[in-house]
C-alpha cells in the first residue's frame, strides 16, 4: 500500500507560482511513476504532468505545458510540481497519484491516489 500526501495549494494571484509537494509512505517509491492530476469544479479529473521513477521520462499536458514542471527526489519519497505564470483556469483540487506503468495519462492506469490540496487562482 502506498500513502500520498500533498502539500502547498493555497491562493495565488495570476502569473504567481506554487510548488506542490507529495510525500509517499513507502520505499517502494522508486517503482512507481507519479503523476498529477487536477480537478475543478464541474469538471472532470485530468492529466496534469508525470514522471518515470528514474526521472528520465516526464510527460507534460499541453495545457501547462511551459509553465508547469514535475520532479521527484526518490532520497526523500517526494515528487513535485513547480507551476509557474498560474492562470484562473488553473484553480483546481490537485491529486497527487502513483503508478506501476510508464507515465501514463490515464486516470485509471493510476493505482494510488492522495487526498488532493486546492490551488487558487485569483484574477
Amino acid at each position: 500500500q502506498v500513502q500520498l500526501v500533498e502539500s502547498g495549494g493555497g491562493l495565488v494571484q495570476a502569473g504567481g507560482s506554487l510548488r506542490l509537494s507529495c510525500a509517499a509512505s513507502r520505499r517502494a517509491f522508486t517503482s512507481y511513476t507519479m503523476g498529477w492530476f487536477r480537478q475543478a469544479p464541474g469538471k472532470e479529473r485530468e492529466f496534469v504532468a508525470a514522471i518515470s521513477w528514474s526521472g528520465a521520462n516526464t510527460d507534460v499536458a499541453d495545457s501547462v505545458k511551459g509553465r508547469f514542471t514535475i520532479s521527484r527526489d526518490n532520497a526523500k519519497n517526494t515528487v513535485y510540481l513547480q507551476m509557474n505564470s498560474l492562470k484562473p483556469e488553473d484553480t483546481a483540487v490537485y491529486f497527487c497519484t502513483a503508478s506501476i506503468r510508464l507515465v501514463p495519462r490515464i486516470r485509471d492506469d493510476y493505482d494510488y491516489r492522495g487526498q488532493g490540496t486546492q490551488v487558487t487562482v485569483s484574477s
